[in-house]
C-alpha cells in the first residue's frame, strides 16, 4: 500500500492505496468510529489483487491527528470527495463499517450519481424517520457518559462488545491504545453528535445507486439489527446476516465479507 495525504484546514487525512488488476470500479473502505485503516487490513489484503483499494483514517483517527473537532459529517463527505478529486476516482464502490456507512451516506447526498455502489457494514440508515427522539439525544451526550466508565472497562467495551473475535477483539485493543481516555471520550462524543446533527438535518438520504447491507447476527451496538432489518425492508434493499460476527464483521468473518464484495462489485451493471 502507498501512503498518501490530504491538507485540509483542520488537519492532515492520511489514506492508503493499492493499486489492482481493474481500472474500475475502485473500493473505498471507510472505517467506524475511533477505528483506523487497520479496521480494513484483511480487505486490503484479500481484494487488492483484483481491484484498486482506497482506505483512510478518518479525520481525528490514527495517522490522521492531530485534527481539531470542528468538522461535520458534511465536511467529511466533501474531504472525501477532494481526495477523489486528487486520486482522479470515479464512480467508486463505498464500503463504510458502522460510521463509515454513515459517511457513505452523506457522500450519496451530496454527490448524487458519482457512486457505483454502496455497501453498508453494520451500519444504520441515516433518514429522520428511523430515529426515537431519546435515540437522537443520546447522541448529543456521549462524553460524560464514556468519562464515567473507567478506561479499563471503556476498553473492554470498545473491544469485546464490538467484535467476537480473537482477531478483531487483538485488533481493537490495538486501535484503543493509541488514544488517551479523555482523547477517546472526546472522539467518540464529536462523532455521534455530528451523527445526530446530520440526521436531524431533514436530508433525504435516499440511496442513489446499487446497495448491500451486511450485518452481523451478533451486533450489539446500539439498535443496528432493528435498524438494518427496517432499513432493508422500507428500503428494499438486500440484507445479509453475518452468523458469529458482532459489530465489526468484517473482522470477524472478513473471508464472507469480501466475498460478499466481490460478489456485489462483480453484478454491478
Amino acid at each position: 500500500m502507498t501512503e498518501k495525504v490530504f491538507d485540509t484546514t483542520l488537519g492532515t487525512i492520511h489514506y492508503w492505496v493499492q493499486a489492482g488488476e481493474r481500472v474500475q470500479p475502485w473500493l473505498i473502505f471507510l472505517p467506524g468510529l475511533t477505528a483506523d485503516h487497520r479496521l480494513f487490513d484483511k480487505q486490503m489484503e484479500g481484494l487488492g489483487g483484483p481491484y484498486n483499494c482506497l482506505v483512510w483514517d478518518a479525520p481525528a483517527h490514527g495517522a490522521s491527528r492531530p485534527f481539531r473537532l470542528e468538522f461535520s459529517l458534511e465536511d467529511m463527505a466533501r474531504y472525501l470527495d477532494g481526495i477523489f478529486q486528487a486520486e482522479g476516482i470515479g464512480k467508486p464502490v463505498l464500503v463504510g463499517q458502522s460510521m463509515g456507512g454513515y459517511i457513505a451516506q452523506m457522500y450519496m447526498e451530496l454527490f448524487p450519481g458519482k457512486s457505483a455502489g454502496f455497501i453498508s457494514i453494520d451500519s444504520c440508515p441515516m433518514k429522520r424517520e428511523y430515529f426515537s427522539g431519546w435515540e437522537l439525544a443520546m447522541l448529543k451526550h456521549t462524553y460524560w457518559m464514556y468519562r464515567l466508565i473507567p478506561w479499563r472497562a471503556l476498553r473492554r467495551l470498545g473491544t469485546s462488545g464490538t467484535t467476537k473475535s480473537p482477531y478483531g477483539r487483538a485488533l481493537m485493543e490495538q486501535m484503543m491504545e493509541c488514544f488517551t481516555p479523555k482523547e477517546y471520550c472526546l472522539l467518540a462524543d464529536h462523532g455521534f453528535r455530528i451523527i445526530g446533527q446530520a440526521v436531524e438535518s431533514g436530508k433525504a438520504y435516499d440511496i442513489p445507486c446499487p446497495a448491500l447491507l451486511l450485518c452481523g447476527e451478533r451486533d450489539g451496538a446500539g439498535s443496528a439489527k432493528r435498524y438494518n432489518r427496517a432499513w432493508a425492508r422500507r428500503e428494499g434493499l438486500r440484507l445479509v446476516w453475518l452468523a458469529g460476527a458482532g459489530h465489526n464483521s468484517n473482522t470477524d468473518v472478513p473471508e464472507q465479507v469480501n466475498r460478499l464484495i466481490a460478489g456485489f462489485v462483480e453484478d454491478l451493471p
